[in-house]
């Protein structure tokens, strides 16, 4: 997703959405399936299923948007030696989109070097989720056809492992062509899992009854935002379609680089000068302003310092407990910093009732981002 927003949150209305009202009973029948999720030994990997489609992925994803530009200039060799260096630690799955800039190609020579320089069984682990965000135009099996073997040519592959659809505009029902001809992909083998990205409850619930088989969501999803939590993970759970988080660490903020700092007093703070720190600056904003954030920054410390490990492991794997949440994406700024001992901690780490008490007591205190945004996806589309 482009994960910009240009709106103040002030305006937001939200209508909750009865989940036993449209068509409760044929639903949950067609729907309500068996667990869908599947963990590995090691508690590294997971399988996300819908019904014959499978995909297995790595809990921690690596976010590419960072390489979309805002970050830092990336250097195209510096930045493959990067991926590779996540995925021999273990880091296999990686996210992007067409619009990241030059993701899909970084992928694409990623992963040709793992084909020529690493055994086979690292290639057989790598795993590249992409997006696919079209503009609002007639979704034409040729049209939805053509932007899929762009993705298939700048990432060298020839069946995409997950394809995760946005769209932008509700009212416009071509959303359902789009999902329908990218199924029709999946089954000639050019996709292997259709997935969405930012869509909220109530289309997601339309899709599923028109029996697209996707197999997760995409969405924002952290400590401060638990929207996900509140209605999207209970229509999860009924029919087996899984979350994969992004904003988990807030870019950044959930980190220990922002604990004890005042961002009031020009100058006197880490600047926030990346689209996703301003983007989570006004998240924090809305939830609970910066004095609140805080104490919730305190609060992950005290936690981090228990366990020894870090705010962001601590913040990462509280979302990863949550319910349907399948995976949670970090951003890597490749070639520029890395974060790999930190992030593979997240699998060893187990937050015991004291450590997820204080968490759930600050973040509490905080506004509900539901009454404030509305449902998952909506900050991209109210204004």
């Amino acid at each position: 997703m482009a994960e910009v927003m240009h709106h103040s949150f002030t305006n937001f209305t939200f209508h909750p959405l009865d989940l036993k009202t449209r068509k409760d009973a044929e639903f949950r029948k067609r729907c309500l399936k068996p667990l869908q999720c599947v963990l590995t030994e090691d508690n590294r990997k997971i399988i996300v299923k819908n019904g014959k489609d499978s995909l297995d992925i790595c809990r921690v994803v690596n976010g590419m948007w960072q390489t979309s530009g805002g970050w830092g200039k990336i250097e195209r060799d510096n930045a493959v030696d990067a991926m590779l260096k996540y995925a021999d630690s273990g880091l296999t799955t990686f996210d992007m989109a067409d619009i990241y800039g030059p993701a899909e190609d970084l992928y694409g020579i990623f992963i040709n070097r793992v084909r020529r320089e690493r055994p086979p069984e690292l290639l057989d682990q790598i795993r590249g989720l992409t997006k696919w965000v079209p503009p609002p135009v007639k979704m034409t099996s040729s049209f939805v056809r053509e932007s899929i073997n762009v993705s298939r040519k700048r990432m060298d592959v020839s069946s995409l492992d997950m394809l995760q659809f946005h769209w932008w505009d509700y009212s416009n029902p071509g959303y359902l062509d789009a999902l329908k001809n990218l199924t029709d992909l999946k089954e000639e083998g050019k996709i292997k899992t259709v997935a969405l990205t930012n869509f909220d409850t109530e289309r997601l619930q339309i899709i599923l009854e028109n029996e697209i088989p996707v197999v997760s969501n995409q969405v924002q999803h952290s400590i401060i935002d638990m929207r996900p939590q509140q209605r999207m993970a209970e229509l999860c759970q009924l029919t087996g379609v899984k979350l994969i988080t992004y904003g988990t660490v807030m870019g950044g903020l959930l980190s220990e680089k922002f604990l004890d700092t005042n961002l009031a007093i020009p100058f006197a703070g880490p600047p926030l000068n990346t689209p996703s720190l301003q983007k989570y600056k006004r998240m924090v904003d809305a939830w609970g302003g910066w004095s609140q954030f805080q104490v919730l920054l305190q609060t992950l410390k005290k936690i981090a310092n228990k366990h020894g490990v870090s705010i962001p492991t601590v913040a990462v794997k509280y979302i990863l407990d949550q319910p349907a949440v399948a995976g949670s994406m970090i951003g890597v700024r490749l070639g520029l910093s890395e974060h790999i001992n930190d992030t593979n901690a997240v699998f060893s780490l187990v937050l015991d009732e004291e450590d997820v008490n204080s968490i759930q007591e600050v973040s509490k205190r905080g506004k509900d981002l539901m009454k404030v945004i509305g449902d998952s996806g909506d900050e991209y589309r109210r204004i």
